[in-house]
């Protein structure tokens, strides 16, 4: 009696009936549309995503515009030695500020409002405080953002040097 596949060559594929395909696996296992449903839930959520990081970096950008305004107002008023000289630098302090902030900011700052303050201490010093506030470019229809940043300092006094004995 002879074995099955005796004669054969070993490497020789047995024949067996043909396989029978489903519509499914012609596919390559994708139900058909759902990439399409994929795509339509997964898009909102990038898009959003998308939208957040640059309204989030346009936010970042006034804010950053504001303070260096604010630091640039502080410089020029911490050259008022008392309260007539501030009073005497403070508009055209102001002024400068507000055109800094218009142009370094640009479209990521707009309106900027100034506001600065100057208040004496008991030990004889004083101190100016500048705030910069303006709204944010944003990409939400009614979405009003304001940044606003606040720099202060020390207001610089010049003396007259002690004469040695």
């Amino acid at each position: 009696m002879r074995q099955r596949g005796a004669g054969r060559h070993l490497l020789m594929p047995l024949r067996r009936r043909p396989q029978v395909r489903t519509r499914r696996e012609a596919r390559g296992g994708v139900e058909r549309g759902s990439s399409a449903l994929e795509l339509a839930i997964v898009a909102p959520v990038l898009l959003s995503l998308i939208f957040f990081s640059l309204q989030a970096a346009f936010f970042f950008y006034g804010r950053a515009a504001a303070t260096h305004a604010a630091r640039e107002g502080v410089s020029m008023l911490r050259l008022a030695e008392d309260r007539s000289a501030y009073a005497a630098l403070e508009p055209d302090a102001v002024a400068r500020t507000e055109r800094f902030a218009a142009n370094v900011g640009g479209p990521g700052l707009t309106d900027p409002e100034v506001g600065s303050t100057y208040v004496e201490e008991g030990d004889g010093t004083a101190r100016v405080t500048v705030t910069v506030s303006g709204r944010v470019i944003t990409l939400v229809p009614g979405l009003r953002l304001t940044a606003t940043a606040d720099a202060s300092g020390s207001v610089e006094r010049f003396l007259e040097p002690e004469l040695a004995p």
